[in-house]
């Protein structure tokens, strides 16, 4: 009969991850001029997103409290909706909003993930404080702990992200919303280095939800909520640590029952790089459409070929992707898509759609356009590969591009002009060029949503970064 060892009762020091990302949340001072630059647009964009999302059911059903009537007085506001709620349940609302059309933006790596999720749970807890602030004689919170909780929540998200893969253990990447928003949070609402700590090491005994349904057979609704149900959680856990609630020193590093042990193979994390604002500096946005960002630049080549692919449809014989290794790895479908969440994840999809209509907007994926029979039919003569050097240059820390190559086979023999993009427009080495065209996409989502006089008071907001920095939290959700 085996035994397991006798095993002592004195207690660890804190895995250093934990005092790493408690040292940072606590203590760095944020110094980049472009990370705040960044961070104003980002603040932008997510809640573009959030209004955007507003005109689908199979999302605003979802909305408000989680028991019907469970609002609260002095709780946080959820944009474009009269909900007032807890702070947990406002971070899932808000989460899921700006996550929904999965138009937010994204960071790419070993892992891959949307650092704005994490705006859910920091913008409702920064709106909770305030109104509970000024009704216990307070004063609120400013736009600009906001936007430093948001340049410190990316950070985490996507430094975690450089080296350790949780995709290929099949963890979701929404673990790394929970994480940092679970550290930004309990900071955010008074608690200590020792409280953040705490807090942070009940995040990774959460364990991780599976990436089941972000693939094929089961790909569903439930990742357009799952950063949204990781923001409620991080607020719930920051909620408990402010209380003084315990945490647990070696939750990663543990035998048998640790984090590493049970869920990562046995493999303790890798660092690239030490906490600062890089990646806020670098995180990539998505613009022009909403597509996973591993096809971002694939439906770019898509738009330019349409003019001379949309009436020789029937004249194509094969068009070839060439991709990245990860592109390759999750997003080539081939086969029934089901619904709209397997749709925007469907690299052949989001190439056949903009060829045949000249654009891919979130209503590109909805039931009527799937089933015009030319989607599938251009999607079956697709053939997908991996370009090695897209995917060297995909992990190299000066480029980060992401490459996708599109080319059309006619069968007289003749063929198009192979179409190559490596830096999608909502990259930094495109910045200049992406953020009026960002800013086209904020004023057009308010213009579909608000009355011209409402949308002028949030467009107002954002003229000036000192008028948004030091507004005041709750003044700014209520422009909402």
């Amino acid at each position: 009969m085996s035994q397991i060892g006798t095993r002592s009762t004195e207690r660890p020091d804190y895995d250093q991850v934990f005092v790493d990302i408690a040292d940072y949340v606590c203590d760095y001072e944020v110094t980049s001029n472009e990370a705040w630059k960044t961070a104003r647009y980002c603040l932008m964009d997510s809640l573009a997103c959030a209004v955007l999302a507003m005109d689908f059911p199979e999302c605003t059903k979802l909305l408000g409290p989680i028991v019907p009537g469970a609002t609260l007085h002095n709780g946080a506001k959820v944009p474009a909706t009269d909900w007032q709620l807890d702070p947990a349940q406002a971070a899932f609302n808000i989460g899921m909003l700006i996550r929904y059309l999965d138009f937010n933006d994204t960071w790419l790596a070993a892992e891959w993930g949307h650092p704005s999720d994490n705006l859910g749970a920091i913008l409702a807890v920064a709106d909770y404080i305030s109104r509970r602030n000024i009704a216990n004689g307070d004063a609120p919170l400013t736009m600009r702990e906001v936007l430093e909780a948001m340049i410190k929540a990316h950070e985490i998200q996507g430094v975690l992200a450089l080296e350790n893969s949780f995709n290929k253990v099949g963890l979701d990447h929404v673990i790394l919303v929970r994480i940092a928003s679970t550290a930004v949070t309990t900071r955010m609402l008074g608690g200590s280095r020792d409280d953040v700590i705490n807090a942070v090491s009940n995040a990774f005994v959460d364990g991780g939800a599976l990436r089941t349904y972000r693939h094929a057979p089961n790909t569903g609704s439930r990742k357009s909520w799952a950063a949204g149900d990781a923001c409620r959680r991080a607020v719930t856990l920051a909620l408990m640590a402010v209380k003084g609630e315990m945490g647990y020193p070696s939750a990663l590093s543990a035998d048998v029952w640790g984090f590493y042990a049970v869920l990562f193979k046995g493999k303790k994390f890798e660092f690239q790089r030490g906490y600062e604002a890089y990646v806020m500096e670098n995180v990539l946005f998505k613009i022009s459409f909403p597509a996973e960002f591993h096809a971002q630049t694939a439906v770019e080549c898509a738009l330019k070929l349409h003019p001379e692919v949309k009436d020789r449809l029937d004249e194509i014989e094969k068009i070839t992707l060439e991709t990245q290794e990860a592109g390759a790895r999750i997003i080539d479908k081939q086969g029934p898509l089901a619904n709209f969440a397997d749709r925007d994840h469907c690299l052949q999809y989001m190439v056949a759609a903009p060829l045949i209509f000249g654009e891919l907007t979130a209503s590109s994926y909805n039931d009527d356009v799937a089933a015009d029979p030319r989607v599938d039919a251009l999607r079956e003569k697709m053939v997908v590969s991996e370009n090695p050097q897209f995917t060297k240059e995909y992990f190299d820390p000066e480029k980060r591009a992401i490459g996708n190559a599109i080319q059309v086979f006619y069968k007289d023999g003749s063929s198009s002009e192979r179409i190559h993009i490596d830096y999608p427009i909502g990259h930094r080495r495109r910045r200049e060029e992406g953020m009026p065209v960002l800013e086209a996409k904020f004023r057009s989502a308010l213009a579909g949503f608000y009355s011209s006089r409402k949308a002028a008071a949030i467009e107002a907001a954002f003229a000036d970064d000192n008028v948004l920095d030091y507004m005041l939290v709750n003044r700014f959700s209520d422009l909402w």
